[in-house]
């Protein structure tokens, strides 16, 4: 099947190869602003180099993470300064109603935590901080739950990318199976808490 992705894919980890950590940086800054950039490719490529002994560990996540947490603040800036309706007439951000819907209700019903978790979560992570400028979440604690929701997704991303080794040209074809595998490990978790909250009141009870 054809992945009409790969040309994309081959742009920026061409980029990263060429640039290495500052390039990191700047393309999960991008990305975390709603433009349309695959920070699964940006990440794994980046532990790619780590793990070939280009790039050291440490910075290559601090990118990543303070790359998100730029873009985010932008993005936060731009939701609480424009609005909605000023978000949706720009055709060439990819911000359709239903990709903000669905951001605006995770937001509604989870305040705080839909900005921890969303982060973690493909497609919902990129636009959450629309919503939550919208909404004029205080700025600091925008903050803190942006860079502690975005330590998971870019260091599991990166390690998953210093693992591959030498199987990068095939693991670059399977790059979206990360998106279902961090979801279904999150549902996984978020059913377990629930688990546990059930029966902790039934015991209370």
């Amino acid at each position: 099947m054809l992945d009409i992705t790969a040309p994309l894919v081959d742009f920026v980890t061409n980029l990263i190869g060429d640039h290495g950590v500052p390039m990191v940086f700047v393309l999960m800054t991008l990305e975390s602003m709603c433009i349309p950039v695959p920070s699964e490719a940006v990440q794994v490529f980046g532990g790619f180099l780590v793990g070939k002994g280009s790039a050291n560990l440490f910075w290559m996540i601090a990118a990543g993470v303070l790359g998100n947490v730029l873009g985010s603040w932008i993005a936060y800036g731009v939701g609480r300064w424009k609005g909605r309706e000023w978000l949706l007439r720009l055709r060439w951000l990819h911000i359709t109603p239903a990709r903000l819907d669905s951001a605006d209700r995770w937001f509604e019903k989870r305040g705080d935590m839909a900005v921890l978790i969303s982060r973690c979560l493909p497609i919902i992570r990129t636009f959450i901080s629309l919503p939550a400028g919208i909404a004029r979440m205080p700025f600091g604690r925008f903050t803190l739950l942006t860079f502690i929701g975005c330590i998971p997704w870019v260091t599991g991303l990166t390690l998953i990318g210093k693992a591959v080794g030498a199987n990068w040209e095939s693991a670059q074809k399977n790059l979206h199976y990360v998106d279902y595998a961090v979801v279904a490990a999150i549902l996984v978790g978020i059913g377990m808490l629930i688990v546990r909250h059930r029966r902790g009141s039934q015991h209370a009870a």
